[in-house]
């Protein structure tokens, strides 16, 4: 049951093309974007605590972009969900309870998928990959 939920996590097919577009500087890239995600939860729970919808759209509007990319499929879902919510929400002019939920689940979200990110650039994982191939 976890394979099948973890599958779900990436895309693994955007996961590689990313990978191989990227080359040499794939593992520098994915770091940024730990970086940078870590930050952005952070933002959005911030803006969310203090009840702020206009601060919740731009960090959800990079997170969905930058997960997306490297095939975190779900998690720029849920980021999206937050991002059109907020804008929703700043152009009625309303405090954004309606994201709590979706907010609540963002930082799990994240680190299920850092989880899987590094599962997938450990050379062990590599290595193993390419044995079972061969066989």
């Amino acid at each position: 049951m976890l394979d099948q939920v973890e599958d779900e996590i990436v895309d693994t097919r955007v996961f590689e093309r990313a990978r191989a577009e990227l080359g040499g500087a794939f593992l520098r890239i994915l770091s940024y974007f730990r970086e940078d995600g870590v930050k952005a939860v952070d933002r959005i729970e911030h803006a969310m605590r203090n009840g702020d919808s206009a601060s919740l759209v731009l960090p959800a509007h990079t997170l969905k972009g930058e997960a997306r990319h490297f095939g975190a499929l779900s998690l720029g879902d849920l980021a999206e969900t937050i991002e059109m919510g907020a804008r929703r929400c700043v152009d009625h002019q309303e405090t954004p309870e309606e994201l709590l939920v979706p907010v609540a689940r963002l930082r799990s979200m994240f680190e299920q998928t850092l989880a899987w990110f590094d599962k997938e650039t450990n050379p062990l994982v590599a290595r193993r990959k390419q044995q079972n191939h061969a066989s």
